[in-house]
């Protein structure tokens, strides 16, 4: 990352206003997981998978319990229209033709954060062809 305030850095690239971000712990709990790779199984920062991140995000950010799985996850969240998600909602997709195989956490402006297999803890864009392509539902824990 750039230098700059953490809140500046994060406004500059979810491309909205420092005064939108006002959930400073979730910044500073996304930039401490920045780059931590991924581990099937994974719950630490030796490596973390896509729901074992949404997991303890979810509990340290938003005190709230989710299931283990991004299956689970999906199967429990109040569904949401693209255009309704707000901060901390969740994001599902259907990879290798498995139903809601993986899971992120929605930020601002169609950005998102997950554990991707490839890269390890990164901020995507739900809008990116390819992540689109996979989409498939999107929620709020219940």
């Amino acid at each position: 990352m750039t230098s700059g305030s953490l809140k500046d850095r994060y406004a500059s690239l979810l491309n909205v206003k420092e005064k939108d971000l006002t959930n400073e712990k979730l910044y500073r709990f996304i930039d401490s997981w920045i780059g931590v790779p991924h581990r099937a199984g994974g719950m630490d920062r030796k490596g973390v998978d896509c729901s074992g991140f949404t997991t303890i995000l979810e509990k340290e950010i938003y005190d709230r319990t989710v299931p283990r799985t991004a299956k689970s996850m999906a199967e429990s969240v109040k569904r949401k229209y693209e255009e309704d998600l707000k901060e901390g909602d969740l994001v599902f997709f259907d990879f290798a033709g498995q139903k809601f195989s993986h899971v992120g956490v929605y930020l601002h402006n169609n950005k998102f954060v997950h554990a991707s297999t490839s890269k390890g803890v990164i901020i995507s864009d739900l809008k990116d062809p390819w992540y689109y392509k996979y989409f498939s539902r999107a929620g709020t824990i219940k």
